[in-house]
């Protein structure tokens, strides 16, 4: 009596480079995906180092005695194991006693022109004491001064000449020295009534 013998089924060649394909395209979005996560990665790094670096030379410059300069400087640093590359624009505000210092950074081999990071800083000369009073600032306009663009204190602006211009309310109009407290208005008492009517 003679048996057949039973074949095996298995994957042929073809069903096995398919695998093998789809495999490999699968494999290749995985690393793309690990690769773009480690560049983020460095360049939040990066960025932050570089902005510490801005705020860093924001500082310095406020710690010292006299106001920087009104000019660009430049210098390079080494910073968390790399080479660093910052540039430092001093320009005047309108406050005359208030300075504006911008700073941005890159990497030391990237190119002119471009940044990481930028900062941004103000120097001021006026200084006053915590809860103190208001400060005088330098400058006609200028927060704080009190002064309008006419050179006054601006308290009268709505006063119409009236009361005595001491601010206290800017639509009194009653000349009561601008105590503009609503009055009550008086009602007339009932007359009592006389003999005669009873």
């Amino acid at each position: 009596m003679n048996s057949s013998p039973t074949r095996s089924h298995g994957f042929t060649l073809i069903e096995v480079l398919a695998a093998l394909v789809i495999v490999a395209l699968g494999m290749l979005g995985v690393i793309e995906a690990v690769t773009q996560a480690a560049r983020n990665g460095t360049y939040l790094r990066d960025k932050t180092l570089a902005h510490w670096i801005g705020m860093n030379i924001v500082t310095e410059r406020r710690l010292q005695g006299s106001p920087p300069d009104l000019t660009e400087t430049s210098g390079d640093l080494d910073y968390a194991g790399q080479r660093w590359h910052w540039t430092l624009r001093v320009t005047q505000t309108q406050v005359e006693s208030m300075r504006r210092m911008d700073v941005s950074v890159r990497a030391a081999a990237g190119k002119d022109g471009t940044s990481i990071a930028a900062a941004t800083g103000f120097f001021g000369e006026a200084i006053g004491p915590a809860g103190g009073p208001t400060l005088a600032w330098a400058g006609s306009g200028a927060p704080g001064s009190g002064k309008d663009n006419d050179g006054d204190t601006g308290e009268d602006a709505n006063n119409n000449g009236n009361g005595n211009g001491n601010g206290d309310n800017t639509n009194d109009n009653a000349g009561d020295g601008g105590d503009d407290t609503p009055q009550a208005n008086p009602v007339p008492a009932e007359p009592a009534p006389s003999d005669d009517e009873e």
